[in-house]
């Protein structure tokens, strides 16, 4: 059974022929025992790259590629890392299903253009950052808001080098949602010291990453 659905299909296909530049790789970390929804993930990412030759995908065990995992800042599985030029700093931990697909499509959009389309002030004041920044965005796959706070995490990501953001799945990674208290979502954590639930504008996501900053 296909995990994209058939009708969505011809709509991403197009989607990408319209907007992928350079080539991109997608990167999963999966391991054989003890991981839920590892298959479907590395489905998902096959469907995807089945509909542009532009899209690439590696596909890793956790356990017997544990230095490349730790290289790449991959703590859990199922994970995937997003490649344009470079590593842009984007995670997505957990089945990118239901809503989350948007936030992997948008991922391999951004890697492939290397750029976003964050205002011009505070695309500045993002590359300005010069102290690492960590933003995990906890999510659920039936959140209709996850994906535009993911995804703006990621903008952040793409602009600076320094800036690495995780959107991970709670219903996967339950213990999170107990460490991080999570009673609604998205919830945005920052350095571990400055956390938010919502949606917010770029401008007001900006202070909160500049606030963990200091």
């Amino acid at each position: 059974m296909s995990m994209i659905p058939e009708e969505q299909k011809e709509n991403v296909k197009k989607e990408l022929q319209e907007k992928l530049e350079k080539p991109v790789k997608i990167v999963m970390f999966t391991q054989e025992l003890e991981c839920r929804f590892c298959s479907e993930t590395k489905q998902v990412i096959n469907e995807l790259a089945a509909l542009s030759d532009k899209i690439t995908v590696e596909v890793h065990d956790f356990l017997a590629d544990a230095e490349k995992a730790k290289a790449l800042g991959v703590d859990k599985v199922p994970a995937i890392v997003v490649f344009g030029e470079k590593d842009y700093g984007m995670k997505i931990y957990g089945l990118p299903y239901g809503y989350e697909f948007q936030t992997l499509l948008e991922a391999v959009i951004m890697a492939s253009k290397g750029k976003t389309d964050l205002s011009e002030p505070v695309k500045a004041k993002v590359k300005a950052i010069n102290v690492p920044v960590h933003i995990q965005v906890l999510v659920t796959l039936t959140c209709p808001y996850c994906p535009m706070t993911g995804s703006l995490a990621h903008k952040f990501a793409v602009e600076n080098d320094l800036v690495k953001a995780d959107v991970v799945d709670v219903g996967e990674f339950p213990q999170l949602a107990v460490k991080y208290g999570v009673m609604g979502v998205p919830k945005t954590v920052i350095n571990e010291k400055i956390e938010f639930v919502g949606v917010v504008p770029e401008d007001m996501f900006l202070e909160h990453v500049l606030m963990a900053t200091k």
